[in-house]
């Protein structure tokens, strides 16, 4: 399977963007999808995930009531709803997905085998 993400851009302080994952290569049925992020001379960092089949999502307390994470099944896509987003948003965004049967730690990007190209969110004030 491939992620492409998409959906990045420049954004004013306070707006919003939604980005996109799309699994591709074949009907995605992994254990589920995450977002993480990296910004410029920080090291890569959790932001959400969410269980496929279920849709029990986790969201980073940092982000959370900003950030919302959802999947469409039938698009084998995880979107991540950014709002009132803030310049310490800025990073790119990465997506990933997870095979694992058991003991997916969400927050752990080891834990996940596949990955996405980046989209890069800036957020100016």
């Amino acid at each position: 399977v491939q992620l492409q993400a998409s959906g990045g851009g420049m954004v004013q302080a306070g707006g919003s963007l939604r980005l996109s994952c799309a699994a591709s290569g074949r009907t995605f049925n992994g254990r589920g999808m995450g977002w993480f992020r990296q910004a410029p001379g920080k090291e890569r960092e959790y932001v959400a995930a969410i269980n496929w089949s279920a849709g029990v999502p986790n969201v980073q307390s940092s982000v959370k009531g900003r950030f919302t994470i959802s999947r469409d099944i039938a698009k084998n896509t995880v979107y991540l709803q950014m709002n009132d987003l803030k310049p310490d948003d800025t990073a790119i965004y990465y997506c990933a997905a997870t095979f694992r049967p058991l003991n997916w730690v969400v927050y752990n990007a080891a834990d996940y085998d596949v990955w996405g190209q980046g989209t890069l969110v800036t957020v100016s004030s």
